[in-house]
């Protein structure tokens, strides 16, 4: 990709962030009908821009960056789940979340894109990093479907503890301010500290949704435009979806098969196998996420079922 391609997609994540924080700079609670409104542009310009991949580069780069779009949204739910527990530990008010969330987006693709240029440049110099990153793989899928979701301790966070030690903090809000003078001094906000646990916990996630992407393409500018437009969204999604996501309790297993297809992916790429089609790949992805949601649907309304035969209305 010339350095004008990068260049082009650059300016328009820029536009699109700075369209965003003005239209929050008021730091206003985010009512469900707004978020969805945000949630459905974010959604779109993805989609969009797989169209300009497909007119541009052609049909295999189009389905490689769908599938890499589709899986970095699904493992965000990850991060929604997360960023509800942080919010509740630091009691985070709900006027100023939205600000917090922003910068954490903003610093989530910065990790990324070190994290997508230093895996690609492993997948392509070392001959057994595929096999090793397919391994990692092949296991995150079966921690996640065996043992479920990481417990998350924000009090044993290391980034905020590391950042306490090191920066002058005050344990307060002051406003949506991230930073404050008391006493004379300049000292961290706790908005900043949540922004910290935000950010420190984010890169545990970043690990395992880039080396699943690089494993469907190792193209650098595919894999970050995918991910960028799949992270651009995370705000909107946590607004929409925060208190509706522990219905989907089926959604790990899907998760879970497609990083195990990753991981085996990327380890039959370096057998004379050889690579997987991109199309295979988009419909087990496809196929997996949206059994396991239709799964979670119908568990839950078993579940309803179950509940009102035990305690009928009225009883």
């Amino acid at each position: 990709m010339p350095l004008w391609g990068w260049a082009a997609v650059g300016a328009v994540i820029a536009v699109m962030l700075a369209v965003d924080v003005l239209s929050h700079r008021d730091n206003h609670v985010i009512e469900l009908r707004e978020a969805i409104t945000w949630s459905a542009v974010w959604i779109t310009a993805g989609l969009v821009f797989g169209v300009v991949v497909l007119l541009w580069l052609g049909g295999e780069p189009a389905g490689a960056y769908y599938s890499g779009y589709l899986l970095e949204k699904a493992l965000s739910v990850d991060n929604v789940f997360v960023f509800a527990l942080l919010f509740r530990y630091f009691r985070v008010p709900e006027e100023f979340q939205h600000k917090v969330l922003f910068w954490g987006v903003v610093g989530a693709l910065a990790f990324r894109l070190v994290f997508i240029f230093a895996g690609a440049h492993l997948l392509d110099r070392l001959a057994w990093a595929g096999l090793g990153l397919g391994a990692f793989l092949i296991w995150t899928g079966w921690r996640l479907a065996v043992r479920g979701e990481p417990e998350v301790d924000p009090g044993r966070n290391i980034a905020v503890r590391l950042f306490r030690r090191l920066v002058p903090t005050d344990a307060r809000y002051h406003g949506g301010r991230f930073t404050a003078r008391v006493d004379g001094r300049r000292h961290a906000t706790l908005l900043l500290v949540a922004l910290v646990a935000i950010e420190g916990t984010d890169v545990v996630f970043a690990v395992d949704s880039v080396a699943a992407i690089l494993a469907i393409t190792t193209d650098t500018f595919l894999v970050w435009t995918a991910t960028a437009f799949a992270v651009l969204g995370l705000r909107s999604l946590y607004f929409c979806l925060a208190g509706l996501l522990r219905h989907f309790g089926c959604l790990r297993y899907g998760l879970a098969v497609v990083l195990a297809f990753a991981g085996v992916k990327l380890i039959l790429a370096e057998t004379p196998v050889g690579k997987v089609p991109v199309w295979l790949t988009l419909a087990v992805v496809v196929v997996a996420l949206s059994t396991s949601i239709l799964w979670s649907v119908v568990d839950l309304r078993r579940t309803r079922r179950r509940a009102s035969r035990v305690n009928p209305p009225g009883g």
